[in-house]
């Protein structure tokens, strides 16, 4: 009977950061299916088992040990108060690659202007815990609920204040919110629990996989460049050109010209590729990188 190769079960979050994650996991060369049908999606890996499972719930999962390591939010670790080891840091937001704030935000017509104007007041908000603990450290006493959802409407009728994620504060302000204070900062977090981290080939199973997320977000705002340019003025270029740090210079066959390559910043380029041009360059081209491994 043929052995069954070891299995490492990882939880992705579903709902709105399933796509962007599916995504980066692509890039980094896992290729991941997700069925309607089916919370069990497929991938083309045979050692690896995913689960699809709220961004809320899993860090308690990983913590009890049903999921080996998983990727989900820092503000969920510390609602959850999970016992878990951080592997790394990946911002793949929904919206933008700047991390989501919890924030508490009030009517633009409330007197409340910060945590102190919190006294005996009502909040609604989906983090609880975080955010009881949060007027603990301010030695604040304010009533806080949970809510389902729709908060932002909640504010102008049923409570005081609301704590709600935002990325860039444009739905709070939509809704004519107000953001008063900022309670966490947060991004997404590949996360293992003690016992799998203490595996040898599991621990090993999940820094490969964080160092190809790395890789893979590292490339996505640089591009590889190259081109020809006479010998003699390769030096002038590279100290007019800070961009082109530590680039590889090789001979052609073409006497008196050189090969230079390099990766850059992509939002650098469109400055950049005139100024080659002057230069003396020729045969510029720039091409999309996969991975960067530093």
């Amino acid at each position: 009977m043929k052995k069954q190769p070891p299995k490492l079960k990882l939880g992705l979050p579903k709902g709105s950061l399933q796509d962007a994650t599916l995504e980066k996991l692509a890039k980094a060369g896992f290729n991941v299916q997700v069925s309607s049908r089916s919370y069990i999606p497929y991938v083309d890996d045979p050692e690896l088992e995913i689960r699809l499972i709220r961004a809320q719930e899993i860090s308690r999962y990983v913590d009890h040990g049903y999921l080996d390591c998983g990727i989900t939010g820092f503000d969920w670790i510390q609602e959850n108060g999970s016992d878990v080891h951080e592997v790394g840091e990946f911002i793949f937001s929904k919206i933008s690659r700047q991390p989501t704030r919890w924030v508490l935000a009030v009517p633009e017509n409330s007197p409340i202007k910060s945590v102190k104007d919190l006294a005996g007041k009502r909040i609604a908000t989906e983090v609880v815990k975080l955010t009881e603990k949060w007027l603990r450290k301010n030695k604040v006493k304010a009533e806080v609920e949970f809510s389902w959802g729709a908060t932002e409407v909640k504010a102008h009728e049923l409570v005081d204040a609301i704590v709600e994620v935002t990325e860039t504060g444009s739905s709070l302000r939509a809704n004519k919110l107000r953001i008063v204070e900022t309670l966490l900062v947060s991004t997404p977090r590949l996360i293992s629990n003690h016992k799998a981290w203490s595996d040898k080939w599991k621990r090993r199973k999940i820094e490969n996989i964080a160092l190809l997320l790395r890789a893979a977000m590292e490339a996505e705002a640089k591009v590889g460049l190259k081109m020809n340019i006479p010998e003699k003025n390769l030096p002038k270029l590279l100290q007019s050109l800070p961009a082109l740090r530590n680039p590889t210079v090789s001979s052609l066959t073409l006497t008196g010209w050189v090969a230079v390559e390099t990766i850059i910043d992509e939002h650098v380029v469109r400055e950049l590729i005139p100024q080659l041009k002057a230069a003396g360059a020729e045969g510029i081209i720039e091409y999309p990188l996969n991975k960067v491994v530093y």
